[in-house]
């Protein structure tokens, strides 16, 4: 048996599996970091744990490999919180803290509590690596687990404060590089689940496809448009599947759920069979199980068994990786005959396309000053080019993501938060790690922004030529319709003018400032033309809201906008 030290086997470990950047705050796994650096894997140093974990996840959702964030002991609760977020979107984070060692427990050591309880929430494998002799098989588990089944979070305690306490270890453990990408196994479903989910769609006069995270984590986006055509039903998609059919084509209906256009909620409402494929059917996605109703008739095909009618009792269950499945049906649906064009059903969709694109088109237009965010969104989205990645952040952002973002290609990559605010810029500089060749684009609100404002320090110093986009209301107007009515709480939403621009050029970044609806695109093509960080703050209306998700019985969403705000011209 051969002996290293620990430093070089988790450096090799790292290299072994693909991994390419390591996003941390220090001091953690120093002596690995400086072996990493010498293996070609960047190390970068972020100004706070929650957006190296933010990095790492964004890093993941666009390379397929696992992201990798650490800190020392100190910062192991904010590297904790910042798992929450892959935690919900499925993907694969291995997050590295430094722990106790035997000799201080129970004793009040300086900086120390017990890390372990919080990251158990939060984690599909959580283990404590007491010493160097645990370290290969307890790093490789890590892999494994974060890649294999349902993707999610890992985390390892490494023993001291750095996590450098454990000398010298096994030098001579096998790599399976397969575990450093996602999905790692793809098992297929069993072909009688296969046989039942098409003889369902075969009887369906109104199917729809609901494509959820779970395609995009598969790839299976290309199997998913061929199999829809085939069949000639409709496809909508969750806000984290969101280019995974092109919004030109004729099958495509939009986003459903809370973050939608009101065209995918209602032909989700009004179909008879909705196909969940990658989707764990929560409450984003159905609008709470109203969109369809929980009555409806249900094919659900997922990676976890578990998640196989959960929500919906009327479910034909099919377990297996989503690109394996979409290649088992449309297999077994050649054999059976390439089925009728629904064409009643396809006018319907085509009908409610066309109705929503009337509706927002003055809005995608509007030379209002401020500027209509809908208008900031269409240009941005028509001046994206064929190879990018957008990177959206939760709330108003993904609503406008959502209803003013197009996808217009098959290279387009589409990621945003699953419910932290503050999300998409740090998820963009990770995001730009994984594909430096990219043009990658944040779109955020000031609140948003205003988290993690100090990662454009770090995007200049490693040179990651990033380009965020500030719709910048001096507010989080998402929560007026809470606070409307008298100016006695406008504290409680609205800020402080900042000139962002002014920030951005401190720290090194471009920075334009955009006013007028004719300098939205001249700005986006100088900042796709700049080799380095890009800060475009748009000064936007605060007033306006966007629409609120459409959902059967008028029933209110998440944040109901005041009407004499939300139809600001």
């Amino acid at each position: 048996m051969s002996r290293i030290e620990a430093s070089k086997f988790i450096a090799e470990a790292f290299k072994a599996y693909g991994v390419t950047h390591f996003f941390y705050v220090p001091v953690i796994i120093p002596g690995a970091c400086k072996e990493m650096q010498q293996m070609g894997i960047t190390p970068v140093m972020t100004h706070g744990e929650k957006a190296a974990a933010y990095m790492a996840d964004g890093y993941a959702r666009v390379s397929h490999r696992v992201g990798v964030c650490g800190s020392q002991t100190i910062g192991g609760t904010n590297l904790a919180a910042g798992l929450r977020d892959p935690y919900l979107a499925r993907i694969p984070v291995l997050a590295i803290s430094g722990g106790k060692l035997p000799q201080h427990r129970y004793r009040f050591t300086y900086q120390e509590i017990d890390d372990m309880p919080i990251y158990q929430g939060i984690t599909k494998f959580n283990a404590t690596v007491e010493n160097g002799e645990r370290l290969p098989d307890l790093l490789n588990t890590a892999f494994r687990a974060a890649t294999t089944g349902m993707p999610q979070p890992v985390h390892l305690e490494l023993p001291g404060f750095a996590g450098m306490n454990m000398g010298d270890v096994d030098g001579d453990v096998d790599i399976d590089p397969r575990y450093g990408q996602f999905p790692a196994i793809r098992p297929p479903a069993p072909p009688e689940d296969i046989n039942a989910a098409l003889q369902a769609v075969g009887k369906a006069r109104r199917p729809v496809i609901v494509a959820g995270g779970g395609v995009s984590s598969s790839g299976a986006g290309p199997e998913l448009v061929q199999l829809a055509r085939f069949l000639s039903i409709p496809v909508a998609t969750a806000l984290n599947a969101k280019g995974v059919i092109p919004d030109a084509d004729p099958l495509s209906i939009g986003i459903v759920g809370e973050y939608s256009r009101s065209c995918a909620n209602l032909a989700v409402h009004e179909a008879d069979l909705v196909i969940y494929i990658g989707s764990l059917t929560g409450g984003l996605v159905t609008r709470a199980w109203s969109v369809p109703e929980k009555s409806a008739k249900v094919v659900h095909i997922d990676i976890n068994p578990e998640n196989l009618g959960r929500n919906y009792m009327h479910t034909i269950g099919v377990c297996g990786d989503a690109k394996a499945v979409l290649l088992q049906m449309m297999a077994a649906a050649k054999q059976n005959g390439k089925t009728a064009p629904r064409k009643a059903w396809l006018d319907r969709i085509s009908a409610l396309k066309t109705e929503w694109q009337e509706k927002v088109k003055p809005l995608e237009a509007s030379d209002a000053v401020p500027l209509r965010p809908e208008r900031l969104c269409r240009e941005i989205s028509d001046v994206l080019p064929e190879d990018a990645v957008l990177v959206g952040d939760t709330g108003h952002a993904g609503l406008w993501i959502a209803q003013n973002f197009y996808a217009t290609g098959e290279k387009q990559t589409f990621i945003r938060a699953h419910g932290s605010l503050g999300w998409s810029f740090p998820a963009a500089i990770g995001a730009k790690c994984a594909a430096p060749e990219r043009p990658v684009v944040c779109f955020t609100g000031d609140g948003g922004f205003y988290y993690h404002m100090a990662e454009m320090e770090t995007a200049v110093r490693y040179g990651i030529n990033v380009i965020c986009v500030i719709n910048n209301n001096e507010s989080l107007n998402q929560e007026q319709g809470i606070w409307a009515g008298t100016t006695e709480f406008d504290k409680n939403w609205r800020f402080h003018s900042v000139d962002f621009t002014a920030v951005a050029r401190a720290m090194g970044c471009l920075a334009i400032k955009v006013e007028r609806p004719k300098d939205i695109r001249p700005a986006m093509k100088k900042a796709l033309q700049a080799d380095r960080p890009v800060v475009i703050e748009a000064k936007t209306d605060w007033r306006i809201s966007a629409e609120p998700a459409w959902a059967p019985e008028g029933l209110p969403g998440l944040y109901p906008p005041p009407d004499e705000q939300r139809h600001v011209k």
